[in-house]
């Protein structure tokens, strides 16, 4: 047998340094929907406790919307719970050709295909498109399965610093001769909650003969006036050559995602993308409920705008009580704490004080720039946010980091 004894107590010393540093990442186990309040079993075996949930993507809070629930009973009783089977096989209903459709009339594109996942998307998009003449020139800071998806793609790779402009004009002339140049970007960025500049972008990759890619995962359905995401926000819908998004966060939280562009990008990701052709297609149950979100973000932004309101009520109130913030304008609000192990006690001490917030840290995101990040919803009411806040407080001044400068909590904790 080859996992002997001395792999096994190899294993367990590397996973015990883990522990014994801070770092080691324990699961808590819901016993409840997702909402903005849940009940949470922390640690295993402990008895569950309600806590205020400041970290889910669950942005319009359809989570657990008795529309959304509602809308997938029924399409499990009418298309059943499986597929068995991949797309091109036996694996396509009507509803998934109908959500198809919706997307792209929504994002604002010419076609879409669905993907098990936004990971899957990212992972098999780049490869379906690109060969090797051509380059992938992405962000720093985009996220980890485009990373993925990029280190699976045989096109040359290229990366410009964080939304610098300047940058990334001089590698999109330095790679002036290739057949296909595609940019690539988050248009929220996951960790930060800031946006790209996508007119900027958009300008860039026209001047130069640029395709545009934006995984707006952290946008489609609150992001822009009517929720279309980034492309709506900086005024270049329709203009974005691919999309990659998610159903798992703001659109009903379960799961899938899709890629949405230029139909010819399109089609080719229905004859090449491996993840759509090996993967077993959306249950009808996730179709039905998203298909229902679709319909309430058609008819109405109030959730979208309560939204708006809750994550600047939230970043106020974080700011005058003295804490580091990431700028930004999105519901992504990550509190900048820098040191891994800090965050690590600072999210155990919130959970006593009953909010539920994670503290992110390598390789999660870059060294020395540890966090919580919170996450705020629709589904959160002001009375949430203030007792969310009050806890925040008191374990700030706990660890005695309100009102201070990075250089004094690097100083006191180290990155």
């Amino acid at each position: 047998m080859a996992f002997t004894e001395t792999v096994r107590q190899g294993f367990q010393k590397e996973l015990e340094g883990i522990r014994a540093s801070g770092l080691f990442k324990a699961e808590r186990f819901i016993r409840s929907p997702q909402a903005a309040d849940i009940e949470v079993e922390f640690p295993a075996g402990a008895s569950p406790r309600k806590v205020i949930n400041m970290c889910a993507n669950n942005y319009l809070g359809f989570s657990s919307h008795p529309e959304v629930v509602k809308a997938a009973h029924a399409g499990l009783d009418a298309r059943g719970y499986g597929m068995s089977s991949v797309r091109f096989i036996c694996g396509t209903q009507d509803i998934h050709k109908e959500l198809e459709a919706r997307m792209t009339e929504f994002l604002g594109t010419e076609d879409t295909i669905l993907f098990p996942s936004c990971m899957d998307a990212n992972a098999g998009v780049f490869e379906a498109v690109l060969g090797e003449r051509d380059v992938m020139i992405s962000d720093r800071l985009v996220h980890a399965s485009i990373i993925d998806g990029v280190r699976l793609c045989k096109a040359q790779r290229d990366i410009y610093q964080h939304c610098d402009m300047a940058h990334l004009a001089s590698l999109l002339e330095k790679h002036a001769g290739r057949r296909l140049k595609v940019v690539i970007t988050d248009g929220v960025f996951s960790m930060d909650g800031d946006c790209a500049p996508l007119d900027e972008l958009e300008r860039l990759c026209e001047a130069h003969g640029a395709l545009l890619f934006v995984d707006d995962s952290h946008a489609t359905g609150f992001i822009g006036r009517t929720g279309r995401g980034t492309p709506e926000k900086y005024g270049v819908r329709g203009k974005v050559d691919l999309i990659t998004t998610t159903f798992g966060k703001a659109l009903g939280g379960a799961s899938g995602g899709c890629v949405s562009g230029r139909r010819e990008l399109v089609e080719m990701c229905r004859q090449r993308a491996r993840p759509y052709l090996f993967s077993n297609t959306i249950a009808p149950v996730v179709v039905a409920g998203v298909l229902r979100v679709l319909d309430m973000l058609t008819q109405s932004t109030e959730r979208r705008d309560k939204l708006e309101r809750n994550a600047a009520y939230w970043r106020k109130g974080l700011a005058e009580a003295g804490f580091i913030l990431k700028e930004g304008d999105t519901p992504i609000v990550p509190v900048m704490l820098f040191n891994a192990k800090l965050s690590q006690d600072f999210s155990r001490d919130l959970f006593d004080e009953g909010v539920y917030a994670v503290g992110f840290f390598y390789p999660v995101v870059p060294p020395g720039t540890a966090r919580i990040r919170t996450q705020i919803s629709a589904g959160h009411e002001t009375s949430h946010l203030d007792r969310a806040l009050e806890a925040f407080v008191k374990v700030g001044r706990k660890h005695g980091i309100l009102g201070k400068t990075k250089e004094e909590l690097v100083g006191r904790y180290g990155a």
